[in-house]
């Protein structure tokens, strides 16, 4: 007996409402509607199969628009007939009465809101983040985020040392950020100072939080996606988690609760995947034992989290997004951060992440912590802000050019690996450089 399942649909009897299933699979891979079967796919039989044949090719082609393949199906051993309608995916989007249907999985939902504003790009052959937007131009791109994006493309060797030295515009429209004379909305999104302007909740919240209900404090990142992604980081790195201190002798070594690679993967996955037409942002929730990462941007359809864990090819929610990302050495383009993820955590001995979809609303990330082995053993708890570390970096070097990395850290009482961190930061923001030999040089803190 044919089973069911999301490209076959059984009903008893006919009911003009059933054309919304019919408007399902076109507007979905397509599908098989029986009628004259039950829901255990039992053939019941139909005293107006003959009827039916008639009257449904009509009603699909006048309310829907399309054709469908209408057959009597006879089943000799009970000498009982169904009628089964074919029904092809179209590349259009098709309604009824104005409502988009779409199969999804056993079930059929009616599309609304982002979801449909998503469906109907796609039928087009586009997609949220390569709509073009008004009122935005070049010059109001920020500058520096754009110098920044150059070096990071030069370093990835992913654009050619010719494009990175055109001009703005040509770069921009090279990435594909344009269409005709309009920015994309990806543009806006990884090039504007306040690209909440133009798209609503275009922010990543961050809350530590005691209990399930208990916020103790909290944290919004705005501004460029670029931006986003490194000031997320350095909160999280910085205030929200706290490094288990151990020693090898007399090295002090930090081991963080969740690896930097893959806090640093799933930072890039969710601002990256994120659907921005929900209007809501990328919530980090940070607790003693683990950390919780919610991303508003769907699976791709028909896509389970046991196909996200396997093995899989790229498919990004924001391709001109992705491809920025991409070409700025930031993220791989074959579908590898979530093995990332799980690769990193296990070389640093911690749990890998679970994950969890929400009825194609969202995607939770999970970092479970391992416990203490010594209540009693130091932990580092940070209180200075991401702002501050570099600000006495800067300061310390202005006044004395000759310290060592290790000697700031021990003047600001800063760990070395987060000074590290923080100068790294400073030299591609052209803001600090290293002058001469590696041994007998000196640093220099640019205007």
């Amino acid at each position: 007996m044919t089973k069911k399942h999301q490209h076959v649909e059984w009903k008893e009897s006919w009911r003009d409402e059933y054309l919304k299933w019919i408007c399902g699979f076109a507007n979905a891979e397509g599908g098989v509607l029986e009628i004259g079967r039950n829901d255990a796919g039992t053939i019941v039989g139909l005293t107006d199969a003959k009827r039916l044949l008639e009257e449904i090719p009509n009603k699909v082609r006048d309310l829907l628009g399309i054709l469908v393949e209408v057959n009597l199906q006879p089943h000799a051993p009970t000498g009982r007939e169904f009628v089964q309608i074919v029904v092809d995916p179209y590349p259009y989007p098709v309604s009824y009465k104005g409502q988009y249907h779409v199969r999804s999985g056993s079930t059929k939902q009616e599309l609304k809101g982002a979801a449909l504003d998503r469906f109907l790009l796609r039928k087009q052959g586009r997609h949220w983040d390569g709509v073009p937007v008004p009122q935005v131009a070049l010059p109001d791109l920020s500058a520096p985020t754009l110098a920044d994006f150059r070096q990071r493309a030069a370093r990835s060797k992913r654009l050619s040392t010719d494009l990175l030295a055109e001009p703005d515009a040509n770069l921009i429209d090279r990435l594909h950020l344009t269409d005709g004379p309009y920015l994309k909305r990806a543009a806006v999104l990884l090039f504007h100072p306040d690209p909440e302007r133009f798209v609503t909740g275009a922010y990543v919240k961050i809350g530590h939080f005691q209990a399930e209900a208990d916020l103790l404090y909290q944290d919004e990142v705005h501004g460029p996606l670029f931006d986003q992604v490194r000031k997320t980081l350095e909160l999280l790195q910085t205030k929200y988690l706290k490094a288990r201190i151990s020693y090898e002798g007399v090295q002090r070594v930090e081991t963080w609760p969740v690896p930097e690679e893959a806090l640093r993967e799933a930072v890039l996955n969710a601002i990256a995947h994120k659907d921005y037409a929900s209007g809501v942002p990328i919530q980090i929730s940070v607790f003693d034992d683990h950390l919780m990462l919610w991303n508003p941007g769907p699976l791709p359809p028909n896509w389970t989290v046991a196909r996200l864990l396997d093995q899989h090819a790229s498919q990004p929610f924001n391709p001109d997004v992705a491809n920025a990302f991409f070409r700025a050495g930031m993220i791989e383009a074959w579908g590898r951060g979530i093995e990332r993820m799980r690769v990193a955590c296990v070389a640093a001995g911690v749990p890998e992440p679970t994950f969890r979809a929400e009825d194609g609303n969202g995607l939770w990330s999970i970092f479970r912590f391992l416990p203490s082995p010594d209540a009693s053993a130091p932990v580092e708890t940070p209180v200075e802000t991401p702002v501050e570390t570099p600000a006495r970096i800067l300061a310390l070097l202005a006044a004395h050019p000759h310290m060592t990395l290790t000697q700031v850290a021990t003047t600001i009482g800063r760990s070395r690996r987060a000074v590290e961190r923080a100068a790294a930061r400073l030299v591609d923001q052209s803001r600090l450089r290293f002058v001469g030999p590696r041994k007998g040089g000196h640093w220099e803190v640019l205007p």
